[in-house]
């Protein structure tokens, strides 16, 4: 492995590297790094968790002139949480060089940006939208900018940012460097790079690193009817310390988040159409562990970088074999395991193939729990909890009323009194779910439309940042896919 002090930055960001916890370069940073601090053009073909965000950040912060009071960078990416963090990230890096990084993205006032602008910021990571109606507006300009970097470049082509980003592109000087990362490379993104890059040095993160080989992948089949129930057992059985699950739709997301709260879990959802505040605020409570489960569409969990995240529920399969890959990734990051299960239906199981093709991982099968051996796994996890305490020795104050007990009844029944009072027992309270319709099968399927599958959930939340005259599309994330009869709330109680 390469070490960070191997690379040739410099001691400021190398100290402000090894403060974030980073000690070796990932193979994307470790190939990426050297290229970029040589000024040559760059296409990054990786999946998220693979460090791109380091990679094309250190050598960005390290090219940064602070005397100059002027706009150096310019970071493009499809979503604000993407945005987001990217610039807490760079912020981060360049602390030691005190380098200036300004995010800019729709659902935020825009005067307040103006002004910020107005403070001369070294680096701008924005949304396409946001970002091109700064430049019309002139209250940015780029002619200073001499890097250019394209944050997943598949995504923002998917909700249909590439003539925005041509139109940036445009606005940039033509000696400039210029970085692409896309986890797949489509005919668009191809033509854009040969377009606007210069001889670009191609950058591929080997299919087995791609694979998260530290993850557990697990498949269980489901009757649609069933899935909330087996859904809380796993739970109840495994104690994850924090945990994703992913919906289909934004309804879903919200049915989902308000059953598992009445069940008793600390839950909360995000997707498309909470406001950016609600968005922050859930992401805040997940990441301090506020909230133990965090529900989520897919484009709203696309980019996030957060840690501890232990396990990934798909509760609905995703709908191409990509989005499977971002999702597990959320988990088994930084070295530490993880474990993703996805839920299919049995006219589902023609999509496990495409999926294992893709991670080229065999899924292995589990059995979807019962309820006594959820009642078991919560028993487990509070026997685990007496034993730490036990361990950690600091029970003085509390032997005078345990000898007390045990005068009056056996060792047995006390722990056994202890034991049901701490355990949670498996919550059956009925909750309704709006029953969604499985994928259809492999053979009926028509091609793939990825605009129309982003739509649901990217214009709710992304459309405004794009500010286009576009006729109204009403949101599809109740309807049916495959026809028939209408959706309808199904009651879930206890099978």
């Amino acid at each position: 492995m390469t070490k960070f002090q191997d690379l040739g930055i410099s001691q400021a960001t190398l100290k402000a590297v090894l403060k974030m916890g980073f000690e070796e370069a990932t193979p994307i940073q470790a190939e990426t790094i050297p290229l970029s601090l040589e000024n040559k053009d760059l296409i990054g073909q990786a999946q998220t968790g693979t460090g791109k965000t380091a990679a094309f950040g250190i050598p960005l912060v390290e090219k940064v002139d602070t005397k100059m009071d002027a706009i150096q960078g310019i970071i493009i990416a499809p979503t604000r949480e993407l945005a987001i963090q990217v610039s807490e990230e760079l912020y981060k890096i360049g602390a030691g060089k005190r380098v200036r990084v300004l995010p800019i993205y729709g659902g935020q006032d825009i005067s307040r940006q103006i002004r910020s602008l107005k403070k001369a910021p070294h680096i701008i990571v924005g949304t396409p939208g946001r970002v091109l109606d700064h430049i019309n507006r002139k209250t940015m300009r780029l002619d200073t900018v001499n890097t250019v970097i394209l944050d997943e470049a598949d995504e923002m082509l998917n909700m249909g940012f590439i003539e925005d980003i041509e139109s940036i592109l445009a606005s940039t000087p033509e000696e400039r460097q210029t970085l692409l990362f896309s986890a797949t490379m489509p005919g668009p993104i191809q033509r854009m790079a040969e377009k606007f890059m210069k001889d670009p040095q191609i950058v591929r993160v080997k299919t087995k690193e791609m694979t998260v080989p530290l993850i557990d992948q697990y498949y269980l089949e489901v009757q649609e009817r069933n899935k909330f129930d087996v859904l809380t057992r796993l739970l109840d059985i495994q104690s994850p310390e924090l945990a994703i699950v992913f919906g289909r739709t934004k309804r879903r997301v919200d049915e989902l988040s308000e059953a598992l709260t009445l069940r008793g879990y600390t839950a909360e959802g995000i997707h498309g159409d909470l406001s950016q505040a609600k968005r922050l605020s859930v992401l805040r409570k997940f990441k301090e562990g506020t909230i133990d489960v965090l529900v989520a569409t897919d484009v709203a969990a696309r980019g996030l970088d957060i840690s501890g995240v232990t396990h990934v529920y798909n509760f609905d399969i995703p709908q191409d074999p990509e989005s499977y890959v971002h999702r597990i990734g959320r988990t088994g990051r930084a070295g530490k395991a993880g474990v993703a299960m996805t839920f299919i239906t049995p006219r589902e199981k023609s999509y496990l193939a495409v999926v294992e093709k893709t991670t080229k991982r065999k899924m292995e099968r589990m059995k979807a729990p019962t309820l006594d051996e959820a009642l078991e796994g919560q028993q487990r996890a509070v026997v685990d909890k007496i034993v730490q305490t036990i361990e950690s020795n600091n029970l003085h104050y509390y032997k005078a009323a345990a000898d007390e007990l045990l005068e009056a009844n056996d060792a047995t029944t006390v722990v056994a009194a202890v034991l049901k009072m701490l355990t949670k027992e498996p919550d059956t309270t009925p909750v309704k779910l709006t029953e969604e319709s499985p994928l259809p099968s492999k053979r009926d399927r028509k091609p793939f439309d990825r605009d129309r599958r982003r739509r649901d959930d990217s214009r709710g939340s992304y459309g405004g940042d794009r500010n286009r005259k576009k006729a109204p599309v009403k949101p599809r994330s109740g309807e049916k896919r495959t026809g028939g009869k209408s959706s309808k709330p199904r009651s879930y109680n206890h099978q």
